[in-house]
């Protein structure tokens, strides 16, 4: 019997982890999530593998932060990693050679610019202090954010989705749907979350309609709109989307 999918990561919101619950959804793959379980629980599973007493298992070193996943005696972290692991056992890594290296490619800049940047908008000087501490700055990153950096991701996608690679697309490569897909869908449906003033600007601009019909196209893939649909799609919150009225704004 083949060893099973184990995903380690926070209930409460969808996260880092919900990169790989989508992954693993898409393909119908079985898995087990810490994040099913009720709260106190959830913590007491993830936190066993981050306190300074454990120091690994099985040849797997101690990891600084979740999402962890386990499969059989292998035990990693980072989202990205865990993806390219993942991906080419699910379908999700593309089809010609080569292509496992151009998905990671882009599910990393999708993270680094639609998750990680706008993380950052709510806690832009530390993540030890609350919002309400850094609130000041907080607007004012969200502001030049919206301004400058929304403006250039999306711009970004929408010149992948014309490029030759992409061709008829509908998806990034092409007419193979990867986890890049994936991965750019929940970083726009976060954002749009935490920025909907913004975004709405954004899409009616008519500047990035590719990009947002590959948002629409990606929900409605039958795997993943069963998902979004169920319990086990967990809602924002305070996670890496959060939302803010006063740092919702349209780019003067």
């Amino acid at each position: 019997m083949a060893a099973p999918y184990e995903l380690i990561y926070y209930t409460g919101v969808p996260g880092r982890g919900e990169h790989i619950r989508l992954a693993l959804e898409e393909a119908g793959a079985p898995y087990t999530d810490t994040g099913a379980l009720p709260m106190d629980k959830c913590r007491e599973a993830v936190t066993a593998y981050l306190n300074d007493g454990y120091l690994g298992e099985k040849g797997n070193p101690p990891y600084y932060a979740p999402p962890l996943f386990k499969h059989g005696d292998l035990i990693i972290s980072q989202t990205s990693n865990i993806l390219m692991y993942l991906g080419p056992k699910l379908g999700l890594a593309g089809a010609q050679e080569n292509d496992v290296w151009r998905v990671n490619a882009l599910a990393l800049t999708a993270l680094d610019g639609l998750s990680n940047e706008v993380h950052d908008c709510h806690h832009p000087i530390v993540v030890e202090l609350y919002w309400e501490d850094q609130k000041e700055e907080s607007h004012r990153r969200s502001k030049e954010w919206i301004k400058h950096r929304l403006p250039k991701h999306l711009g970004y996608w929408e010149r992948v989705l014309k490029s030759e690679t992409c061709g008829q697309g509908p998806w990034l490569l092409g007419s193979t749907f990867t986890y890049a897909d994936l991965v750019l869908f929940q970083c726009l449906d976060g954002v749009q979350f935490a920025f909907p003033k913004a975004m709405r600007h954004a899409r009616e601009s008519g500047k990035y309609d590719r990009v947002f019909q590959l948002w629409e196209a990606v929900k409605a893939r039958p795997n993943v709109a069963a998902y979004l649909a169920s319990d086990r799609r967990q809602k924002y919150d305070w996670g890496i989307y959060r939302y803010y009225p006063e740092n919702d704004v349209v780019p003067e």
